[in-house]
C-alpha cells in the first residue's frame, strides 16, 4: 500500500505532470487513503526508509492542498479583529455569517428527506468523519496550559467521561448499523473527504496548530443547529432515542462546549499573542468553506443540480 501512495505521489510531483486539482475526488481519495494508513497503529517495517520518503512526498501534497484552501480565506480572515474580546465576538458571529451557515439542506433533511436520502447523507458524513476526539488530542500537544485544559475537558466528554457507553464515536457506529451503511472512501464525494483531510492535516502539522484550534472551535459553534435538524429527520423516519443519540446529544452539548472553548481557549490564546487570531480565523473559515462545499455537493446529488427543493415548504 505504501508503494501505491508513492506511485501516486510521484505521478503528481513529476515535472511533466500538470499541477493537480487539489479539490478533485481523485486527489482527495488519495489523501484519505494515506491518512487512514498512516494514522493506524502499526509495527516496525524493514522498508521504513521507503515509508519515510513516501511520507515526505505526501506531506508536500497535503501542504499544497492546505495552502490552496487557505488562500481562499486569507483575505476574509485578515479582517478579523486581533484584540481578544473583539476576536471572540467576531468568531461567535460566524454562526450566522460564516460560509455554509443556514444551508437549506438541513431543514429539508428534517422535514422531507426519505430514509434512503438520509441514509446517503449519513454515509457521506460518516466516511468523511475524521474523529473529533483524535483531532482534539493531536491539537492540544504543547498548547499553553489554560487552552490545553479546555481541550482536555472537551476530549474527556468525547470519551464519555470514562464510560464506554457514553463515548461519542461508537454512537455514530450505532447509526451506521441501524441505517445499514458501510462508509467507504471510494463511495464518498471528494468534498466530504476534503473536509476530513483538511481537519487531519491541521491537527497533525504543528504549522497549523492555531488553525486547528479555530477549525475545531467553529465545529462546536455551528454543529448544534445542524445536529438538531438531522436528529429531527432521523426521528421522523423512526429511529429511537438510543439510535439517534449522537445527534440529539450534540444538538445540546456542543452549545456548552462552544462557550467553554471560546472563553477558556480562544480568549487566553489571543490575549497571549494577537497573531494567533488571524491563524485561528483562517482555520475556522477553512473548515466552514469545506462544509459549505459538502452541502452544495450533497444538494446537487439529492435534489439534482439547480432544483429548488425547499420551495415546497414555503
Amino acid at each position: 500500500m505504501q508503494n501505491l501512495y508513492l506511485a501516486e505521489a510521484d505521478a503528481r510531483r513529476s515535472p511533466r505532470a500538470a499541477r493537480p486539482d487539489y479539490f478533485s475526488d481523485e486527489f482527495q481519495r488519495m489523501l484519505a487513503r494515506w491518512n487512514r494508513g498512516r494514522l493506524e497503529p502499526q509495527f516496525p517495517e524493514d522498508d521504513w526508509q521507503d515509508t519515510i520518503e513516501n511520507e515526505a512526498q505526501m506531506l508536500v501534497l497535503e501542504g499544497e492542498f492546505l495552502e490552496a484552501l487557505r488562500a481562499q480565506v486569507r483575505a476574509e480572515a485578515a479582517l478579523a479583529p486581533t484584540d481578544p474580546a473583539g476576536f471572540v465576538a467576531w468568531f461567535e458571529g460566524l454562526i450566522e455569517t460564516g460560509p455554509g451557515q443556514n444551508d437549506a439542506l438541513f431543514p429539508w433533511l428534517a422535514e422531507q428527506a426519505t430514509r434512503d436520502e438520509l441514509r446517503w447523507f449519513f454515509e457521506q458524513e460518516a466516511a468523511g468523519e475524521a474523529g473529533f476526539d483524535d483531532l482534539v488530542a493531536l491539537t492540544q500537544v504543547k498548547l499553553p496550559d489554560q487552552a490545553k485544559l479546555e481541550l482536555a475537558r472537551n476530549y474527556w466528554d468525547e470519551m464519555g467521561r470514562g464510560n464506554m457507553k457514553g463515548m461519542h464515536g461508537p454512537m455514530l457506529h450505532t447509526i451506521s448499523e441501524v441505517l445499514e451503511v458501510q462508509p467507504s472512501i471510494e463511495n464518498t464525494v471528494g468534498e466530504s473527504l476534503a473536509l476530513a483531510n483538511a481537519m487531519t492535516a491541521m491537527a497533525t502539522s504543528r504549522r497549523y496548530a492555531w488553525h486547528s484550534v479555530g477549525a475545531l472551535g467553529v465545529i462546536e459553534l455551528t454543529a448544534p443547529g445542524r445536529s438538531a435538524q438531522v436528529a429531527k429527520g432521523l426521528r421522523r423516519i423512526g429511529l429511537s432515542d438510543r439510535e439517534r443519540r449522537y445527534f440529539d446529544l450534540h444538538a445540546v452539548l456542543d452549545i456548552k462546549h462552544s462557550a467553554d472553548w471560546n472563553r477558556e481557549a480562544l480568549l487566553p490564546l489571543v490575549s497571549e499573542d494577537p497573531r494567533r487570531a488571524t491563524a485561528i480565523a483562517e482555520g475556522a473559515l477553512m473548515r466552514l468553506t469545506c462544509g459549505q462545499r459538502c452541502f452544495e455537493r450533497y444538494r446537487g446529488h439529492l435534489w439534482g443540480v439547480g432544483t429548488p427543493r425547499m420551495t415546497l415548504l414555503n
